[in-house]
């Protein structure tokens, strides 16, 4: 019998980095308070990123923290999503900034879980007759956002859409 390759799984994505604590203040990890949560993360050909935890947990509040990278990733994920789904509807976008937040709860057994993640993009188009696409955008943009899809709370979406003066 002939050995059958391996087929290619459409559309699968590999990403890789490296985590690398650097917070060791000399002692290790010898107490809860000896050591630093200092981070970097590397992906090659990329700029370094500097984290920590978030200033709650011991960390320093100068560098990423996972909370506000999961925040990143859902607030970039949406927006390229976006400006994708306006493209494919004849919108053209000159403009888009999102205040997005999250709410995270702790459960009282040193662990938690975000429960929400709240987006607000404003957006702003090249002609009045653009606004209802681009608003409907959005729901597109949300269906085709894989970070959205890949969480288990809800990431809503709270838009805001005028035409170009």
């Amino acid at each position: 019998m002939a050995a059958h390759p391996t087929p290619h799984v459409l559309g699968e994505h590999h990403y890789a980095l490296t985590s690398t604590w650097t917070g060791n203040a000399g002692s290790g990890t010898s107490g809860y308070r000896d050591y630093r949560r200092d981070v970097t993360i590397e992906v090659q050909g990329k700029p370094d990123l500097l984290a920590s935890a978030d200033k709650p947990f011991r960390g320093d509040s100068a560098r990423w923290n996972p909370e506000d990278l999961l925040l990143a990733s859902l607030s970039e994920c949406h927006l390229l999503s976006y400006l994708h789904a306006c493209v494919t509807a004849g919108v053209v976008v000159v403009s888009y900034r999102d205040q997005a937040t999250g709410l995270m709860r702790e459960n009282g057994a040193g662990g938690g879980a975000f429960v929400e993640v709240m987006l607000r993009p404003e957006v702003v188009v090249a002609d009045a007759s653009m606004v209802e696409a681009a608003e409907r955008a959005h729901a597109q943009a949300n269906e085709w956002c894989f970070i959205a899809n890949s969480m288990n709370f809800p990431v809503r979406h709270e838009a805001t859409v005028t035409a170009q003066a």
